[in-house]
């Protein structure tokens, strides 16, 4: 049923929106790479199945990374599909490096940057730490903010920068430090006085950049409410309190709370079919190996094929199942 803000929209608007003629494009693109394929079962079933997979948000996955950023619902689903393939990561008590989250980033698309998974590890690390161990939420919810609003916080960042330089006059520049010691980030609030600028005129500029952006940006009162409550910060105090809100994760609405990150009903409902479909089948493969042959001897499969197994080219009978590597 269509919404009353959706009638109140012009047509061209209401389709600038949500992107459909991005949507559009890449349905096209697809038809006619497997055009042979899909004359089998017709072009109003491909149509279907593939705003459906939009909708679940599963048409993401294995793509190039242009196409994964290309909206914000491809973000949003893109997050999604990390946080529920790769769960299992965080529920054991895993610690990875960046490189071994970009790795995992990486198979899900191949082509995805090394510059923005730093980026996300930056907000955990320093800049000198990079190859420390991060924890499965602390990466995730420092990367969704990274990945979603990347655009935005490159603005952010010019803004900091500009106030540093001296460009305001209102601007106290931070020190550079020669300490070549690891330390922690210092989260928003935490720095010592003589360092980051001031949050009142830091909102300032950020006003007039929620005016003229296009781009995702989180939500102006929420970050007014991060910034109300301290009265210097650092840009990656500022990235830090972005990361660990509550009300900006639940505004993106990728990912559930942090308490519940570790649960999903859904996945580990469909896993526990998989198994049990997976242990059903070895069963019956078990029985019909053993039961006896039309003349009365005992059935035996061909000793190759029980030690080489089923053939790379043959298809799986069951879809993928995704999970860490031991």
């Amino acid at each position: 049923m269509l919404s009353p803000e959706r009638l109140a929209l012009p047509d061209y608007e209401y389709l600038a929106q949500r992107h459909v003629l991005t949507y559009m494009e890449d349905a096209v693109c697809q038809l006619l790479e497997n055009k042979e394929d899909i004359n089998q079962y017709g072009i109003a079933r491909f149509f279907t199945e593939y705003f459906n997979s939009v909708c679940q948000g599963t048409h993401v996955l294995f793509r190039e990374f242009s196409f994964i950023q290309a909206t914000p619902h491809n973000r949003a689903s893109f997050l999604r599909a990390f946080w529920r393939c790769f769960r299992t990561v965080g529920k054991n008590g895993d610690l990875l490096t960046m490189k071994e989250y970009h790795c995992l980033l990486q198979l899900l698309c191949p082509d995805f940057p090394l510059e923005l998974t730093q980026k996300a590890a930056r907000i955990v690390l320093m800049d000198d730490a990079m190859d420390c161990l991060m924890s499965f939420s602390d990466f995730l919810f420092a990367f969704q903010i990274q990945f979603y609003y990347s655009e935005f916080l490159e603005s952010v960042a010019a803004i900091y920068q500009d106030l540093l330089s001296g460009k305001n006059p209102n601007t106290v520049i931070v020190p550079t430090s020669s300490s070549g010691q690891h330390r922690q980030r210092p989260a928003l609030g935490e720095a010592s006085l003589l360092e980051g600028v001031e949050a009142s005129l830091f909102y300032q500029r950020l006003e007039n950049l929620w005016d003229r952006h296009k781009y995702s940006c989180p939500p102006p009162a929420l970050v007014k409410e991060v910034l109300s409550n301290v009265q210097r910060l650092t840009f990656y105090g500022f990235l830090v309190a972005l990361s660990r809100h509550h009300g900006i994760n639940q505004a993106l609405g990728a990912l559930p709370d942090k308490g519940d990150l570790m649960h999903d009903p859904a996945m580990d409902e469909e896993l526990e079919r998989l198994v049990v479909r997976s242990r059903l089948h070895r069963i019956s493969r078990q029985y019909r190996a053993d039961e006896p042959g039309a003349f009365g001897f005992q059935r035996r499969d061909r000793p190759e094929t029980l030690e080489r197994g089923p053939s790379a080219s043959a298809p799986s009978p069951y879809p993928p199942r995704w999970g860490t590597q031991e």
